[in-house]
């Protein structure tokens, strides 16, 4: 029987283990760890997501400090030196740009003054240099939630045959890179890999973060495979005028085949901000000099 990857209940567990741990870094450091995370314009989807994030900084025992910028005033100039300036407070130990950033603004360049060890995101390309080359780095929240979940299922991952759907520096790309890291064999498809379906029916694992609804069938998951499934889409609902969400797996096909797989919504997404909370404890820890309390 397919067993559904609870990411909600996951996600508990480990916002609940970074709270402890936060309060005990308050009585070595004499501060509780601190998240700086910068809105520019009023995207409604961004607001709500740094509303979530601002929350959830502030019951897992942190400091949370948002800023807002106007997307029609707000230059570039501007957003790289309030970086700059939250690089220089050391009451903060974690910047987040919520992205995506207004036309006319390069993501890439604010990224880059964003001080790597304040990268809680692990966008900086030091930090993906350091992952590529197996160093200590704070990596991608969504790629690291998938790692956890797997781990936890599995156990040891060593030797199993992992596909991962996407190439994108946020998820694809480094989820690669931290399977690596686990001793499996990766191959990573894309939009031209040739008989795709059949690279994917290789998987052990399969992980799909391609951002198309539905894209991965039944019949591309080989019997007893683990399926994470990354993406989140939204597509008409029954109703007239109604959506609904779905991931970039066909889930009830691929439930029949899969050993464990993950629902959306309710699978990789609760684990994103979770694991936004650990990046911002072990940037913390870091700074103040002290080990990691997770020990992840």
């Amino acid at each position: 029987m397919t067993k559904i990857i609870d990411g909600k209940a996951f996600a508990a567990n480990l916002r609940a283990k970074v709270k402890d741990a936060a309060t005990a870094f308050k009585a070595k450091a004499g501060r509780a760890p601190g998240l700086a995370v910068i809105l520019v314009g009023e995207d409604p989807a961004s607001q709500v997501y740094v509303r979530s994030k601002g929350k959830a900084t502030l019951e897992a025992g942190m400091e949370s400090f948002e800023h807002r910028l106007d997307a029609e005033t707000a230059t570039q100039d501007q957003l790289i030196a309030l970086v700059q300036t939250l690089n220089a407070d050391e009451k903060v130990d974690g910047i987040l740009v919520q992205l995506p950033l207004p036309k006319g603004m390069d993501d890439k360049a604010v990224i880059a003054a964003i001080d790597p060890a304040k990268d809680v995101d692990g966008f900086h390309v030091v930090n993906a240099g350091k992952l590529a080359v197996g160093e200590e780095a704070l990596v991608p929240c969504t790629p690291m939630g998938c790692i956890m979940m797997l781990k936890d299922r599995l156990g040891d991952l060593s030797g199993l045959h992992a596909v991962v759907l996407g190439r994108s520096n946020i998820v694809g790309k480094p989820m690669a890179q931290l399977l690596l890291a686990e001793n499996c064999t990766v191959t990573i498809v894309h939009s031209r890999t040739k008989d795709l379906p059949a690279m994917v029916r290789q998987g052990d694992i399969v992980v799909a973060a391609v951002g198309r609804p539905e894209m991965v069938r039944g019949d591309w998951i080989k019997p007893g495979a683990v399926v994470i499934d990354v993406g989140i889409n939204r597509v008409p609902g029954a109703e007239a005028g109604k959506t609904k969400l779905v991931g970039d797996v066909a889930f009830d096909e691929a439930a029949a085949n899969a050993s464990a797989i993950t629902p959306v919504p309710g699978g990789v997404g609760p684990m994103t901000i979770a694991v936004l909370l650990r990046n911002t404890l072990v940037a913390a820890c870091r700074r103040a000099g002290l080990p990691d309390p997770l020990g992840l």
